[in-house]
């Protein structure tokens, strides 16, 4: 591979590991995207099958980007697959677009995408549930999985409700920035949990 100019040092970083033999080890470690790009890298006829399904799996974004109907397609059947009923998945699409007019209306009043986002939802979760969303992952024992993926239909609906209120305050208000926001979700939930 370095004959080829492939040098896995920029790909790969180095952690120190448990071995076999219980010591400590610098190993090799690389991201998802970085094992992706080593499985490209590989000549060998083992490699070919993943070479196929990442270049399909190109072929597939690339036609979402020319009809990005196909991306809610995927999703459908994505959630079909991991054995969600049609009901449960037609409320996790509405989720979807009640969580994006609430991101379209805090970006027009200057929250910024990210931390500004997470503080915002926080008190939004512990209006509607009484957890952070940090605290709900960790009533559900969720690692890296989508917490919204992880709710009932009812959770899904009652998150929903406080979304869409949330949203139609911030554009009755009109607070401006994160800290304006934080007040007014703040003042607005805080008066009706007590």
């Amino acid at each position: 591979m370095k004959e080829e100019g492939n040098e896995l040092l920029t790909i790969c970083k180095q952690l120190n590991l448990k071995a076999t033999d219980g010591k400590m080890r610098a190993t090799d470690v690389a991201d998802i995207q970085g094992v992706f790009r080593i499985i490209q890298s590989i000549p060998s006829p083992k490699a070919e099958p993943f070479k196929m399904w990442l270049a399909e799996v190109g072929k597939e974004r690339v036609d979402e980007i020319i009809d990005p109907e196909l991306t809610i397609d995927r999703a459908l059947q994505t959630y079909l697959q991991k054995g969600y009923s049609r009901e449960w998945i037609n409320q996790r699409l509405q989720a979807i677009q009640v969580r994006k007019e609430l991101t379209d209306a805090w970006q027009d009043h200057g929250v910024k995408e990210g931390r500004e986002y997470a503080i915002l939802t926080n008190e939004i979760s512990k209006a509607w549930s009484g957890m952070t969303t940090r605290q709900y992952k960790d009533f559900k024992n969720l690692k890296k999985e989508n917490l919204r993926d992880n709710m009932s239909t009812l959770e899904l609906v009652l998150n929903m409700l406080a979304e869409a209120t949330t949203t139609e305050l911030t554009q009755a208000l009109n607070p401006q920035g994160v800290e304006t926001m934080f007040q007014k979700i703040n003042s607005f939930y805080g008066n009706r949990v007590n």
